[in-house]
């Protein structure tokens, strides 16, 4: 190998090298020359002469303590940035934390920039005679009580989509005549009351051969009275009085109503219903305070209908008034409805809903898009942006007016139960915005983040009061309905070791954006709670958590970067705790993804590694590399030499490990010819530099660097060592990596460290359980490491210590193996196998 393989022109004048020197301590030697024992000089290590000189045995043991004092130097420089949270030989969380960044940044990589869509200047659109709201707040005030409308009901009979177990919900309110049904708010609860009612009392109404008066055979009772008041009043009018009549409650649990029924509350209404043969169903949304009434014998679940049958049902329905309207032959109904539901499934279309399952709302909107695209009365962009104002819409229903029950008055003693704990009613909205950040960690890590921001939501709402923690009060399932949340079967990591766990998801790619954009957007006193938050999950010593919040905070930071900046970058970057700086670095990168961000960015990246504290370079290292943060490799790998030669390499650690980061990108090969550059440099300190970074390639693991790309081609090699992977797949970058890490192995303060380096690249070639590791990375490396006499006594010395290794020897077959990797057949002399 010649100097122009191995470099590209240093920044500055390098000292003058032949072919065969590759470092500067070995400038001037011939690559065949026997590796330095621990006693032999460095350049610079010459001892003065004179008649004060010291003894030569003075001098050798001075020598040596140097040597040892400089190995020592090097080793720490090669530890990973977080080993000074987790002791110096451990196990670091590096490869875990990159992990959960690729996982958390696929939630909110959904072909969506957070600044293109503002979803204030699209609320409504008019397709054809039908005007959509696309505002989540319906106008005025709700439905009280009242007859429901035989035109409403017609329309139910004709477009409702029974779900799951709808039956034996028939059968329950036939046979008992009340029924608890418990789901929550917009799965089609109320549709499926109102459809329950219709039948029972139109089948009784059949069998009797009565009729209640028009428009009075299912009625509405207002929920302030509750189930008492409903039981009074059917007393109170006889036993004739609207007999074989539906009635449809909406219990509010929560808020200055009156206190929930129990099981003689309901048999007493129960009773009252017999009396007259009418029929009732009592609809509360799921969680702590329904479960009392959904586990008795009036309680049912009510499951969300089928998608595919909601919306098929709408788009006929659409669909059927555009062809009733056509000339007899012109439009055929399934033609126009084969279309609809095949651009339906379209990529963009779906991507745009970003949800798993629609409720019956957002089944009739996005319907009546599709018709109407389908129609030619409704553009592709509009379309699309119908399309994503469904999640937006979600998530303003779930937070808007979430806290009104705290400012209203509170009920009379006799009347009610007062005002809600701020615990209850912030825990299903703390539950949401944890599951954005969070979501793909595990259920108990969402749960136990969830219950911290209640805390903080609450302390923000009640500055006054403590606020109570139930301990008891927690509902699993009542969370995932409520939060439109999954749970699935998966694994996470703890102390570098996988074990399984319950992992829980939004059902919709669309739905964490949604809830950090609504939270950030359009509710500003949450921000202080929730910044708060976000600090308290810096500490987390678990990556899942701290990870998935960083990439989280980047996302809300290109929301209002001013803010972010200000309240979550800036203090993080100084913080005393490399995670939290790791925190802070990850944060500004997921913020630079997004254009409108990206050169603010790159500008305080570059003031950070110039003019900042240690902290702010330190920080500005880490973000470099991610490879956003800069606007080419060289312009990174100029700021990372910059940090890294600075006081005395103080940052050379985090700053070798970034610049080995950056060879996971597809210019590594600059990367290689500028760590040559400094390997060479004619300052000890680039030479330093360039030496640590070699060490640090060879001791970094795929997946502590593995690029966000899915179709990586290192992504199959992910538990490889980076060199290895690299010499496979990408075979112009063997020479150069060899000839660094041969300059490392021959150079006497890094010569320690890199024989180290290469004995676990060695042992990586054969797995623990005995199969094949990367065995065809170390047979594209080591024959371009071990090229002379010089090179093979060396590999001969190290694979004879690996096989009397007490702790863990190396099998005679494996090192003979190893060895045959590295030594070609062309140059084999025979001895070896006479000399085993």
């Amino acid at each position: 190998m010649t100097d122009d393989q191995q470099a590209g022109g240093a920044a500055e004048p390098a000292p003058q090298k032949g072919a065969e020197a590759r470092s500067p301590e070995a400038d001037g030697k011939a690559r065949n020359e026997p590796p330095r024992a621990d006693g032999d000089k460095a350049d610079g290590d010459e001892v003065a002469a004179g008649n004060d000189a010291p003894e030569e045995g003075d001098v050798e043991q001075d020598q040596k303590a140097e040597h040892e004092r400089a190995a020592g130097r090097f080793k720490e420089h090669t530890r990973d940035p977080l080993a000074e949270e987790q002791g110096e030989d451990g196990t670091t969380d590096l490869a875990a934390a990159s992990r959960a960044r690729r996982a958390t940044r696929m939630l909110f990589d959904t072909g969506r920039d957070l600044n293109s869509f503002d979803r204030s200047f699209f609320q409504s659109a008019h397709i054809g005679d039908i005007h959509l709201r696309m505002d989540a707040r319906h106008s005025g005030a709700g439905m009280r009580g009242g007859p429901v409308p035989d035109e409403e009901l017609r329309r139910l009979r004709r477009v409702h989509v029974e779900p799951q177990g709808y039956v034996q919900l028939r059968k329950a309110l036939y046979t008992r005549r009340l029924l608890v049904l418990g789901a929550a708010p917009g799965t089609g609860r109320t549709s499926t009351a109102l459809s329950l009612l219709d039948e029972v009392t139109g089948a009784a109404a059949d069998a009797t051969g009565t009729e209640p008066a028009a428009g009075s055979r299912v009625r509405r009772v207002d929920p302030d009275g509750g189930v008492r008041q409903l039981t009074r009043s059917l007393a109170d009018e006889g036993e004739q009085a609207r007999r074989g009549t539906g009635y449809l409650l909406e219990l509010p649990l929560t808020g200055p109503v009156a206190p929930p029924p129990d099981e003689m509350d309901l048999d007493g209404l129960a009773a009252a219903l017999a009396g007259c043969e009418a029929y009732a169903v009592v609809v509360v949304t799921v969680g702590a305070a329904a479960n009392p009434l959904l586990a008795g014998r009036y309680g049912r679940l009510c499951p969300p209908a089928p998608t595919q049958e909601l919306l098929t049902t709408r788009l006929r329905e659409r669909l059927e008034e555009h062809v009733a309207a056509a000339p007899d032959g012109e439009v055929r109904l399934e033609d126009l409805l084969a279309g609809a539901e095949e651009l339906a499934l379209r990529q963009d279309v779906k991507d745009a809903v970003g949800l798993k399952d629609l409720r019956p709302a957002e089944a009739e909107l996005l319907a009546s898009l599709l018709a109407g695209h389908q129609l030619g009365e409704v553009s592709r962009d509009e379309l699309l942006a119908g399309c994503r104002s469904l999640a937006a819409d979600q998530a303003q229903e779930w937070f808007a007016g979430v806290d009104r029950a705290l400012t209203a008055p509170p009920a009379e003693p006799e009347g009610g139960a007062g005002r809600p704990g701020t615990a209850a009613l912030f825990h299903p909205v703390a539950f949401r915005i944890a599951l954005a950040v969070l979501g793909g960690a595990s259920h108990s890590a969402v749960a136990a983040a969830a219950h911290l921001l209640t805390w903080e939501l609450s302390v923000q709402c009640d500055p006054d009061h403590t606020p109570a923690r139930p301990l008891f009060c927690d509902d699993p399932e009542a969370d995932l309905a409520l939060s439109r949340a999954e749970l699935t079967d998966g694994r996470i990591e703890v102390a570098g070791t996988e074990v399984p766990a319950r992992l829980i998801w939004y059902r919709g790619s669309a739905l964490p954006s949604a809830v950090l954009t609504e939270i950030w957007d359009r509710h500003f006193p949450v921000r202080a709670p929730i910044v708060r938050w976000l600090r308290l999950l810096a500490d987390d010593p678990r990556p899942q958590v701290w990870m998935r919040a960083a990439v989280a905070a980047g996302e809300l930071c290109a929301r209002d970067f001013d803010h972010g900046y200000a309240e979550l970058i800036r203090p993080l970057a100084e913080a005393a705790t490399p995670r939290r700086r790791i925190f802070a670095a990850t944060t500004l990168d997921q913020a630079a993804g997004h254009a409108s961000h990206r050169k603010a960015v790159l500008k305080l990246v570059d003031d950070w590694s110039r003019y900042g504290t240690k902290s702010l370079r330190w920080t500005a290292a880490m973000a470099l590399g991610y490879g956003n943060a800069a606007d080419t490799t060289d312009d990174a790998l100029d700021a990372l030499a910059r940090i890294g030669v600075r006081d005395d390499g103080e940052h050379l650690a985090v700053a070798s490990f970034n610049a080995v980061r950056l060879l996971a990108l597809p210019d590594g090969a600059t990367v290689l010819r500028r760590m040559a550059d400094w390997t060479h440099h004619k300052r000890e300190a680039y030479q330093d530099l360039g030496l640590v970074t070699t060490v640090r390639l060879a001791l970094t693991s795929v997946d502590e660097v593995l690029p966000d790309e899915p179709d990586s081609p290192l992504a199959d090699r992910a538990d490889w060592p980076l060199p290895l992977a690299l010499a496979v797949i990408r075979p112009e970058l063997v020479l150069p990596m060899a000839d660094l890490m041969w300059s490392a192995l021959s150079t006497a303060r890094s010569k320690d460290v890199a024989l180290d380096a290469l004995e676990s690249l060695l042992r990586s070639g054969v797995r623990k359980d005995g199969s094949e590791g990367t065995r065809p990375g170390l047979a594209a490396l080591l024959p371009a490491l071990v090229t002379k006499e010089n090179d093979r006594r060396r590999l001969d010395w190290l694979l004879r210590r690996m096989m009397n290794d007490p702790e863990d020897p190396l099998p005679d077959a494996q090192a003979r193996s190893l060895w045959w990797l590295a030594v070609p057949p062309k140059e084999r002399t025979g001895e070896e196998d006479s000399h085993g």
